[in-house]
């Protein structure tokens, strides 16, 4: 389950508490790191080795409707093959752009996975779930 980033939260307490309104992305871009984000960003982000963070289209073909205040992905989100070692994979990160942007939500993987040159990295139908309680 994902953690909403400080940036997230100020934006959704604005747009439903008297601020500005927050225009979701178009697209949303999942990040892999070896070591953890926080609500305030950081991390490592994996670099190199034809890495390059997945770009989603952010609508409910691929995020269908909440239930029981959740939304999960509807559609297996998939990496590139690694061209080089890119490290022990233990959190993902979802931003609104491929490169620097904000960081919306992070996670921990449930199990760390290591990926070498010529493996592939996806994350599952339903394995990228985001809730608000």
């Amino acid at each position: 389950m994902a953690a909403a980033s400080d940036y997230l939260e100020n934006k959704v307490n604005d747009h439903v508490w008297g601020g500005g309104d927050y225009v979701r992305p178009a697209t949303v871009y999942v990040a892999l790191f070896t070591s953890a984000p926080t609500d305030a960003g950081g991390g490592t982000e994996v670099t190199g080795g034809s890495y390059a963070r997945a770009a989603v289209t952010n609508n409910t073909t691929n995020f269908p409707a909440s239930a029981a205040g959740a939304k999960a992905n509807a559609a297996a989100i998939n990496f590139a093959t690694a061209t080089a070692a890119w490290g022990t994979i233990t959190h993902i990160g979802v931003f609104d752009a491929l490169t620097a942007g904000n960081l919306l939500v992070h996670a921990a993987l449930s199990a760390p996975k290591t990926i070498q040159n010529g493996d592939t990295f996806s994350l599952s139908i339903g394995a990228l779930t985001v809730s608000v309680s």
